[in-house]
């Protein structure tokens, strides 16, 4: 099946615009990017007219808990943090992720097509992330890739977590010491797992530490929830002592060591930004951070880290860190590509060109205008979600549908 999305501003990010241009998918994959002219429309192909329209790849949440914390549902569908044992790197967001959830539905309408959902941050060692698409059946017809990362949290959430009921940790001092213990453990587990398997002798798998071990050998990056700057140091110290890579998460007082995160080349994804002072540690978030960091030469990723702010909000952030200096280029960028380099999803989705996913988004104009819409949205070439201009509503295709 061919889809051709013709004469519209087409905006690949990895490459120069193109006014005039066309996105030829073929069976869910994008084959062609290029001028009209340039670019041949297979006989028979569904063709989709973005004259006056912008065209851009899907946007890609990076952090967020879209299906796992769901909307509108209260503790039935709060999912996100298993507060239980502050090791939890076991733990797996796929498992708990509803694909009912309205989230996915707000995602589409804001032109987000995929999100990386990961465990929430009561817990020093949180579990696994996993990249979804925002539309399908299942998980497993959503899914891009399985674990992405591991997540953890430093600082008040941990602490405020456990400490509320006497357990350790109840200090930042606690909640390092978790962390190390745990990879301290996940070490000497790795030296008598590998000399079991040399002797060929039976050896007693453990599922917290096996994940660890991966950690440990660079197969998953440690996403780490941290805002204030000295966490944001313990996160670093921490990362050199067991030498893994590190994703710092929120970052919110990044501004203040943007020059050694670039230095280290240490990516970010920070965010949410749309909030009040809710806890100390945010107390000097500023919209100028995501520019003020990539200005500095970090690889910047945005997050809502929904439903603390609403997924399909994630574009108005940008718009609001241009506002504050962000570069725009830089700012579609930390929407797109940036966010699947960081989480290695790269291969599917974030830009347009040959061979990715044919996640697509038509917008009215140009999306860091805080009037465009998205107007209609592709996922692996369908379209999940159309906005009607006239009757003023959007509607998101039924993923139980059934073609006939």
């Amino acid at each position: 099946m061919d889809i051709a999305i013709t004469s519209g501003y087409v905006v690949p990010v990895d490459g120069d615009p193109i006014d005039g241009g066309t996105v030829l998918i073929t069976d869910g994959r994008i084959t062609a990017v290029g001028a009209d002219a340039d670019v041949t429309v297979p006989d028979g192909a569904t063709v989709v007219d973005a004259s006056g329209r912008w065209v851009l790849p899907g946007f890609v949440e990076a952090h967020g808990h879209v299906g796992i914390a769901e909307e509108g549902v209260g503790l039935a569908g709060a999912d996100a943090n298993e507060m239980t044992d502050p090791n939890g790197a076991r733990m797996r967001a796929l498992d708990a992720i509803n694909p009912a959830d309205r989230g996915f539905v707000g995602a589409l309408s804001g032109g987000v097509t995929s999100s990386v959902v990961k465990p929430g941050s009561t817990n020093p060692v949180g579990g696994q992330t996993v990249a979804v698409k925002c539309w399908g059946r299942s998980m497993e017809d959503r899914l891009i890739k399985h674990p992405v990362s591991v997540k953890s949290a430093l600082g008040e959430n941990p602490k405020r977590a456990y400490g509320d009921r006497d357990r350790l940790p109840s200090t930042r001092q606690g909640v390092a010491a978790v962390i190390r213990d745990a990879f301290t453990k996940a070490q000497d587990y790795k030296v008598r797992r590998d000399h079991a398997a040399d002797k060929g002798e039976p050896f007693e798998r453990d599922n917290t530490l096996e994940v660890l071990v991966k950690v440990l050998d660079g197969e998953l990056p440690w996403c780490q929830h941290t805002h204030r700057a000295d966490d944001i140091h313990t996160a670093i110290r921490l990362a050199d002592e067991f030498g893994y890579r590190l994703v710092v998460n929120h970052c919110t007082e990044g501004h203040l060591l943007a020059d050694e995160l670039a230095e280290r080349g240490i990516p970010v994804i920070t965010g949410p930004l749309m909030i009040s002072r809710v806890k100390t540690e945010v107390n000097n978030k500023t919209l100028a951070n995501p520019g003020i960091l990539d200005r500095a030469g970090v690889k910047v990723a945005l997050t809502t880290d929904h439903p603390v702010v609403p997924i399909e909000f994630l574009v108005h952030q940008a718009t609001l860190c241009v506002k504050e200096g962000m570069d725009p280029v830089s700012a579609i960028r930390s929407l797109t590509v940036n966010p699947a380099e960081i989480m290695g999803i790269s291969d599917r989705v974030g830009a347009l060109k040959p061979g990715l996913d044919g996640d697509v988004v038509v917008w009215s104009g140009d999306p860091l205008d805080v009037m465009s819409r998205a107007l209609r949205v592709f996922v692996e070439g369908r379209e999940v979600y159309t906005y009607d201009e006239e009757a003023g509503e959007g509607t998101a295709l039924d993923p139980y549908y059934r073609e006939r």
